[in-house]
């Protein structure tokens, strides 16, 4: 699907979500990739097979701060 030079990662690929966007709808929560991902807001993604992946936020709140 992608015709940069040096190709995206793959929708296979560990690191797909590295592929640049084509279509980006932040008023949506959503972006496409050039790769055919579909990489929502929340960090959930849908691949152009069908298979969905959950939600991956980091769990740690270590580095979040709270207004006084």
């Amino acid at each position: 699907m992608c015709q940069h030079q040096s190709p995206c990662p793959t929708a296979e690929s560990a690191d797909r979500e590295a592929a640049l966007a084509v279509a980006h709808h932040p008023e949506q929560g959503w972006s496409l990739l050039c790769n055919g991902v579909l990489l929502f807001e929340d960090t959930g993604e849908l691949l152009p097979n069908g298979e969905i992946i959950a939600p991956h936020r980091p769990l740690g709140t270590d580095g979040v701060m709270t207004a006084a």
